[in-house]
């Protein structure tokens, strides 16, 4: 589990024949990111190259962040909320985005003290993907300025480094982060893969340019389908509530005033 967000990153050499298409906000030319970041600031995934005049529901359509898992090649996952068993992924995601079992966006309005902790939580978790982009910015002054590069495939090739050094650093220093705690109350049972085994075994790289062909249409529909189940999201977002509720809230709540 991890947030997803999009950045814009301004074009300043943009061709004129791409203006219209990449104008977004306030009129300026820009190129999107879509990228997923846990709490300690790790990139999942990455997807650059979108017109900036799309919102994030667009570049949600030409990413390839479901890809694995409607071709089922993503691992398994399982886990349990509030007594009831789960075996789809999902991301912490604000308002636009639909309501599907793989994304948990926040209660805009909450109508009890439940909703409001879960709101209130979610947004706090939310803020690491904004961390991520502030100090991917922070750290690479060549994307924090607009871009001077006349080309897409440029640009793309400057970020996509960026984040790979990035996340290098961050594998690096990760231990020494003073306050960094494992956050466990949207995935308790959702384990993310060690420092360790995202590292080099010694086998070859491999790149997929996604044009294989479908080895199981069947099993991609199903899938697919799975991913944007309504009935599950909302399933999903009610065990959350009552989960943190029961974890962060009312008689949890009392007794740490009692304390004080």
């Amino acid at each position: 589990m991890g947030s997803i967000d999009c950045m814009h990153w301004r074009w300043k050499n943009c061709p004129l024949r791409l203006k219209g298409l990449l104008s977004g906000r306030a009129n300026k030319r820009t190129l999107i990111l879509e990228a997923v970041a846990s709490q300690d600031l790790w990139i999942w995934h990455a997807f650059f190259g979108t017109p900036g005049r799309c919102n994030d529901i667009n570049v949600l359509d030409r990413s390839p962040l479901f890809t694995d898992v409607f071709e089922g090649r993503a691992p398994p996952i399982n886990y349990v909320v509030n007594g009831h068993q789960y075996s789809m992924g999902y991301y912490l995601t604000d308002g636009i985005h639909l309501k599907w079992a793989a994304f948990i966006p926040t209660i805009s309005l909450p109508q009890n003290e439940k909703e409001g902790l879960f709101a209130k939580l979610q947004k706090s978790r939310r803020k690491d993907m904004e961390r991520a982009f502030g100090v991917l910015q922070a750290r690479f002054a060549i994307i924090s300025q607009p871009a001077l590069a006349r080309n897409t495939s440029m640009l793309g090739k400057i970020m996509i480094a960026c984040i790979i050094i990035h996340n290098m650093i961050v594998e690096d220093e990760r231990d020494t982060y003073l306050n960094y705690k494992d956050p466990s109350e949207y995935d308790q049972a959702v384990e993310q893969p060690s420092s360790s085994n995202r590292r080099n075994n010694g086998e070859p790289f491999q790149f997929h340019n996604g044009a294989e062909r479908i080895a199981n249409l069947d099993t991609y529909m199903s899938n697919r389908v799975r991913v944007r189940d309504e009935v599950m999201n909302r399933a999903l977002k009610s065990d959350l509530v009552e989960h943190l509720w029961l974890k962060y809230g009312g008689n949890n709540r009392e007794e740490g005033n009692n304390r004080e």
